[in-house]
């Protein structure tokens, strides 16, 4: 399998090497691991994270077509304040997002049967802005609950959420739980529980998904 974990102008490294690190110690445990490679929408360049002069390359180009997996990390940057966002704010950041073909190529990889798509953080609300999962649960950092319901989005206060080909993470940390899960989804749980192991981390919370009885109750 192929993991495409994205990058971006302002990314937060730890959305991004989380996940990679995690899906690529998939190949540590087992013969039929996951490739993980960095990957920007405009192809192999160097690109700036959010968080001074720290930088990672992607080293190629994002092909839907190609990944099994397209994983796409939030952003890092100003905390919204309730004022006017300033250039260097997060919305700030996440919304130059839609100015670069990184949009269309996310609307090919949704689209495409057999591929998920996995965020971060801000990675859902990458996707919401740009119109990609109006009508879908979703959730993303708790400070960004509301700006995802706003798209549209039906936002969950959990820590991850599995709606099928969309799988989304709620905080910077959840990197990790969400590539566990995709590993015990894609490869079964003794992969996950084997890396698990090797990284010293167990995976938060329950899943959330759209199944099971309905609640009397909202809590």
């Amino acid at each position: 399998m192929i993991a495409q974990v994205v990058l971006f102008d302002g990314f937060d490294p730890l959305d991004a090497v989380a996940p990679y690190e995690v899906l690529s110690a998939s190949g540590m445990v087992t013969r039929n691991g996951i490739e993980a490679e960095f990957v920007s929408a405009e192809g192999p360049r160097q690109v700036p994270s959010g968080l001074g002069g720290l930088s990672l390359r992607a080293t190629a180009a994002l092909r839907p077509q190609h990944a099994d997996l397209v994983v796409v990390p939030g952003a890092l940057g100003r905390l919204p304040d309730g004022n006017e966002p300033a250039d260097d704010s997060i919305p700030a950041v996440l919304a130059r997002t839609l100015d670069t073909p990184l949009p269309a190529l996310l609307k090919e990889s949704l689209d495409r049967p057999g591929l998920t798509v996995a965020t971060v953080c801000g990675g859902s609300l990458v996707l919401a802005m740009a119109g990609l999962i109006e009508g879908r649960p979703a959730t993303t950092h708790h400070m960004g609950r509301d700006l995802l319901a706003a798209t549209g989005t039906v936002a969950v206060d959990a820590r991850v959420v599995d709606d099928g080909d969309l799988v989304t993470g709620a905080s910077v940390t959840s990197g990790l739980d969400v590539a566990l899960y995709l590993l015990e989804r894609e490869l079964g749980p003794r992969v996950a529980h084997a890396v698990e192991k090797l990284i010293a981390y167990e995976r938060r919370g329950t899943v959330w998904r759209g199944t099971g009885a309905e609640l009397t109750v909202e809590v």
